[in-house]
């Protein structure tokens, strides 16, 4: 679990919410205590729809957030509260954001990345908290999003990449050609850090 070695990138085939339910089972049900950080947003409340009928030991599994909007749980743009409605019965741990807190190691990161290349609340541009070491941190995204006009709290991109391993989950034909883009060595997005730079090995899931 390492950021200093370099970043190895593979295409899933196939890459559809199926397939990712697959390796989201096969991380739950590997031996001893799991560490797992979701993304936001529909993908993972569609991911999870097709594991609830699957024998998962969720209460060997803590579930961290990759990031969240600073609103209550039960706002309808709260990642936690999607998430903790999906699992919250399922014996499984929770472990919030807080500004400032220091991140152990995870055993699996969910990514997901939008039109402009952020992942996380880690924007092309952004005012942000810096810390150094794996930490969650504050950040406001410039201009703010209007259809999600709230500041953040997130992995910094060392707690992102200190974990076995990332999963990439995307979806269309223009986050494909972005995700392209960066892997020829487009560095306006911060997606680019995470399949050209160094740390955990990548597997892109997408799909149309």
């Amino acid at each position: 679990m390492t950021d200093r070695v370099p970043a190895s990138v593979v295409w899933a085939q196939p890459g559809d919410a199926a397939a990712v339910a697959d390796h989201i089972a096969r991380v739950v049900s590997a031996p001893g205590h799991k560490r797992i950080a979701f993304t936001g947003g529909s993908t993972p409340i569609k991911v999870l729809a097709l594991l609830q009928d699957r024998p998962l030991d969720w209460s060997s599994v803590t579930i961290a957030l990759t990031d969240d909007r600073c609103v209550p749980d039960d706002h309808t743009a709260s990642n936690f509260g999607k998430i903790y409605s999906a699992l919250g019965a399922s014996g499984a741990d929770f472990e919030r954001l807080a500004e400032g807190v220091d991140v152990a190691p995870f055993d699996l990161v969910w990514l997901g990345m939008g039109e402009d290349g952020h992942v996380a609340s880690l924007f092309p541009e952004m005012t942000a908290h810096v810390r150094p070491g794996p930490a969650v941190i504050a950040t406001t995204p410039i201009p703010l999003p209007p259809e999600a006009p709230f500041n953040r709290l997130t992995l910094n991109a060392r707690a992102l990449k200190a974990t076995r391993e990332i999963i990439l989950v995307v979806t269309g034909a223009s986050k494909k050609a972005l995700l392209e883009s960066a892997l020829a060595g487009d560095d306006r997005y911060p997606v680019t850090d995470f399949l050209l730079g160094y740390g955990p090995p990548v597997t892109i899931y997408w799909s149309e």
